[in-house]
This record gives structure tokens, C-alpha cells and sequence, in this order.
């Protein structure tokens, strides 16, 4: 199955060619790994949202300018992989979404998968608007529970190895099962964990985590403990981070930061904090543990 793709920043960029099926969207690696295990089984092509975003970034074009536009013929589907944020499609993915523009026939397969560390609330609701604002319409989707990440919160931390493990184990029982129906193109599949009110989680409470909480000026470096290796600018989503090398990273404070702590979890000498929030929390990415398991062996 191919998908054939044109990015573009304004009308006189070159055409680039991609073959393309699954846009996908990760910070500490949730919702990458799902994203793999669905091109390994269907043999498609990945995306990688963050990836592109940046990309129009580096192309030094304007907000209205920036687009992103692919062609799909008559058997060919499109899928999508999110995290959820605080009860919604991170802001980098909506805006991805906005800016998306697809030339497509109106029988193509499209499904989507979301990952939290709980329940998603509206999530999907939110993520399907989006969608059908730029003509696309989902037929089937499924959210995962996963490890926990999100530990911007005095009350909120890393899974336990038990959690974190048990977790994995249901998500990859559950994705090989929607894999088989996605293979089948099987419509009217909405496995959602919404959980208790989830219109004001998502709609309410997801409103304040975007204006208020999602915030990149309380990170701070210990400098005695940094080694200067720019770990934490490289897993930067969003190209939040600034490293020169011999230095100590800084944040940009730019209004990009989606607080998905990608940074602080993938720091190798826990030299990142959050404040006071983050202190005496783990760390989670998700094969954090499983090269920790195999160099153990």
C-alpha cells in the first residue's frame, strides 16, 4: 500500500515524494511504539509529526504558509497516533491537523489510535472535529492505556515496574487485536476509555492544562550534575531546547512547550526539575526499563 505525498510550504516549494500511511506523534515513546507495531504488521510507512513540524520550522515559513499535503488514490488508507494531554490531542498535533491537507477519494480507510497513562475523556471527540474540519472522517479508533509520564503535578508520578509492566502487556494484547480489524478495514470500532466526566475533564479541566499549566519556565538544570550531552534538547518534540555543546541546555520559552517532560525523563543524570513538582519522582520513556532488563542479562 503506498501513499504518495507532497510536503509543501507555500506554493513554490519543490514537490518531495514520500510513501506514507501512518502520521504518528510521541514524546517519551508511548505512542511511537504503537505507531511501530502497526507498520511492522501492515508493512506501511510512518510519519513522524514532531519531525515535520520541525522540518517547516527549519524552512523559515509563516504560520499561514506552513502546510502539509498528501494525495491518497482510491485503496489507499490513513491512520493517526496521539498522545493525550490533559484530555486532548497535544497542541502540536492540532496544529498539524489545521495545517493538513489531504486530496483523497471518499472510501478511504482512516483510523486512529490515542495512548494516556488514564482515561482520555473527549479526547478522540476533540481529535475527530479537528479531522473533519479538513475533511477527514475516522472509521474506526481505540485509545491504550500506558505507562504513566505526565509527573507536572505534585500528585501525579511515574507507574510502579508492576503497572508499568502490566500496562504494556494489555496494550500489546489490545493493539494486536485492532491491528487484525485495520487489517480487514473493519468500520464502527470505538474502544475509548472515556472515564467519569469526561466532558468536563476534557472540555474544562483540559481547557486550564492549556492555558495555564502546560509551561516550560519552571524547568531547571543542575549544573553540577549536567553533563552537557543535549539528550534533552534531541527528544525535544517540539525544538524547545537550546544546547551548544560544552553548555548547558536553555529553554526558549517560545510557547511550544507541550510539558510532555520528554526532557526531564530522558535526562541520563536526573540534572532536569520541574520546580519542586518533580523532585524525588521517576523517570519513565518506554524502553527505558527494557534496555535495563536486557543489560542486566
Amino acid at each position: 500500500m503506498k501513499l504518495i505525498s507532497t510536503f509543501f510550504i507555500a506554493i513554490t516549494h519543490p514537490t518531495k515524494i514520500q510513501v506514507i500511511m501512518i502520521f504518528y506523534f510521541s514524546c517519551t515513546g508511548n505512542t511511537r511504539w504503537a505507531a511501530h507495531k502497526i507498520a511492522e504488521a501492515t508493512g506501511d510507512t510512518l510519519i513522524d509529526i514532531a519531525a515535520e513540524l520541525r522540518k517547516a520550522d527549519e524552512e523559515g515559513a509563516t504560520d499561514k504558509e506552513r502546510t502539509f499535503s498528501y494525495s491518497l488514490s482510491a485503496d489507499e488508507s490513513l491512520a493517526f497516533c496521539f498522545p493525550v494531554h490533559g484530555w486532548r490531542p497535544p497542541l502540536a498535533v492540532r496544529d498539524f491537523i489545521r495545517r493538513l491537507r489531504i486530496s483523497k477519494t471518499t472510501d478511504n480507510y482512516c483510523y486512529a489510535v490515542c495512548t494516556a497513562g488514564d482515561t482520555v475523556g473527549e479526547a478522540m471527540d476533540i481529535f475527530e472535529a479537528d479531522l473533519a474540519a479538513v475533511g477527514i472522517k475516522t472509521d474506526s479508533c481505540i485509545s491504550l492505556l500506558m505507562p504513566e509520564s505526565y509527573v507536572g503535578l505534585p500528585f501525579m508520578d511515574v507507574d510502579k515496574a508492576e503497572a508499568e509492566r502490566r500496562k504494556k502487556t494489555e496494550a500489546d494484547r489490545r493493539l494486536q487485536d485492532f491491528i487484525a480489524d485495520i487489517k480487514c478495514h473493519k468500520a464502527g470500532i470505538r474502544d475509548i476509555t472515556v472515564g467519569r466526566w469526561p466532558r468536563i475533564n476534557s472540555r474544562l479541566i483540559g481547557e486550564a492544562f492549556t492555558k495555564w499549566i502546560i509551561d516550560d519556565r519552571p524547568f531547571r538544570v543542575d549544573a553540577e550534575k549536567c553533563i552537557k550531552c543535549g539528550k534533552c534538547a534531541a527528544v525535544c518534540p517540539v525544538g524547545d531546547i537550546s544546547f551548544m555543546k560544552g553548555c548547558t541546555p536553555q529553554w526558549k520559552h517560545n510557547g511550544k512547550c507541550l510539558s510532555c517532560f520528554a526532557c526531564y525523563h530522558h535526562c541520563p543524570t536526573r540534572a532536569i526539575e520541574y520546580g519542586g513538582r518533580t523532585k524525588g519522582k521517576g523517570q519513565y520513556y518506554y524502553e527505558k526499563n527494557e534496555k535495563t532488563i536486557i543489560s542486566k542479562a
